[in-house]
């Protein structure tokens, strides 16, 4: 078999999405359509590097989609709505003006999003399942962002779809009950999408660029789509201004060399000023106009970071004091550390480190999975500003070994044997 091209290995996960839209919106069977466009990816990636990438390549991926959909409800005739299910794909296949679905122009990525965060399933399950459907993580991926192990995270994936089949979920627009509980799940979905391609969880890159850019798309689709004088408006906006904040960082993460650089080290003039200043404009104008949420204030932090001419001059103070005020609204372990970072920045070392200890006694920012690596580099590096190369070097190391990605681990080493170089142990 030819291995798929980049550029159609792009155009598939593009597609993905509208495929698996488009069957669910046509069977209302997520559990089994998923399956589908899987084995029409598979026949694209075996036809398409020889024969070409047809003219319009989601027609033919919902196409040959279907036609996976009536073969597998087919091998189930046990229920009669299967059955009725298959006869109207049948039809639909038969018409030349239906087979296609929707228009190809027609975009269903945040309806699949709201479907994934239907409410017959729980937040965790609804940000797993809208990860694996829509943002095209794998499972390990998603494991590593929930801090469980792969098969867990596996599990918890197909019991969800088992859940949509069950309700018979469809594409349905929210009601006006469930409305904020899903768009918050949709929010929290594309906010963990932009963290795993900002820094991956594993690999050899240290970023995911298709994954940030795609949670930046979804995102200004979702803003779009909200008035402006909604409560929940104003945390999408927060969201899409901490993402291009965010983003803005991103061409000098890393050297000429691939190796990471700290953000106290990176050359400001690489920092992107269109998106500084898209996302400064979005966070001012919603600023203390309503009841602030937690990616307002994180966009807040953001903001004190890129408008910052130089490392000395960032207000430390403010973002430290930000870093409480976000405690309170989302008392989560990674704020938590972040805080610390903060702290230590703003009053010193010691202060950070104490902080640290007192909520490692408190929280154990030490043993939770999402923080663990993260701690081990933060009192790393608080020892380092202290003086204390040695401790320092040792909790580098560590952190070294907790983390997947071979950029950050490179990184850590290199800090370590600066410190402590191996020929003197």
């Amino acid at each position: 078999m030819t291995r798929p091209t980049e550029e159609v290995e792009r155009l598939l996960r593009t597609e993905a999405p509208q495929v698996l839209g488009a069957l669910v919106r046509r069977f209302g069977r997520f559990d089994i359509a998923e399956d589908a466009v899987q084995e029409a990816l598979l026949a694209a990636i075996r036809t398409w590097p020889a024969d070409g990438v047809p003219e319009n390549p989601r027609a033919w991926l919902i196409r040959i989609g279907y036609r996976k959909m009536v073969d597998l409800l087919r091998a189930d005739q046990a229920r009669r709505r299967r059955e009725r299910e298959a006869g109207l794909a049948d039809l639909a296949m038969g018409e030349p003006a239906r087979h296609a679905g929707p228009p190809p122009d027609t975009d269903d990525s945040l309806t699949l999003l709201l479907l994934c965060c239907h409410p017959a399933l729980s937040p965790a399950s609804q940000v797993a399942l809208t990860l694996r459907a829509v943002g095209g993580l794998t499972t390990a991926e998603i494991a590593h962002a929930h801090g469980t192990t792969e098969n867990t995270m596996g599990t918890r994936i197909s019991r969800a779809k088992q859940q949509l089949a069950r309700a018979g979920a469809r594409f349905t627009p929210p009601t006006d009950a469930d409305r904020d509980s899903r768009l918050a799940a949709v929010a929290q979905v594309l906010y963990l999408i932009f963290n795993e391609g900002y820094t991956t969880s594993s690999g050899d890159a240290l970023t995911r660029v298709d994954l940030t850019h795609e949670a930046i798309r979804l995102t200004r689709m979702l803003h779009a789509g909200l008035p402006a004088d909604d409560e929940v408006a104003a945390e999408v906006t927060g969201l899409l201004a901490l993402m291009l904040l965010t983003e803005a960082r991103q061409p000098a993460r890393t050297g000429d060399d691939g190796e990471l650089v700290p953000l106290e080290e990176q050359d400001r003039t690489r920092w992107r000023p269109d998106l500084i200043r898209e996302g400064t404009g979005l966070i001012d104008g919603v600023w203390l106009r309503r009841r602030l949420g937690p990616y307002q204030v994180q966009a807040a932090i953001a903001a004190v970071h890129a408008t910052a001419s130089s490392p000395e001059r960032t207000d430390w103070p403010q973002i430290a004091a930000l870093y409480l005020w976000l405690e309170r609204l989302a008392p989560t372990a990674p704020v938590r550390l972040s805080r610390v970072v903060a702290v230590a920045r703003a009053y010193g070392p010691e202060r950070g480190l104490a902080l640290l200890d007192d909520l490692n006694r408190s929280h154990h920012l030490d043993r939770n999975p999402l923080t663990h690596q993260r701690e081990r580099a933060v009192r790393a590096h608080l020892l380092q500003m202290t003086g204390d190369t040695t401790g320092a070097a040792a909790f580098y190391r560590q952190a070294a070994t907790l983390t997947g990605n071979h950029v950050e681990q490179r990184y850590l080493h290199d800090k370590a044997d600066h410190l402590d170089p191996p020929d003197r142990r």
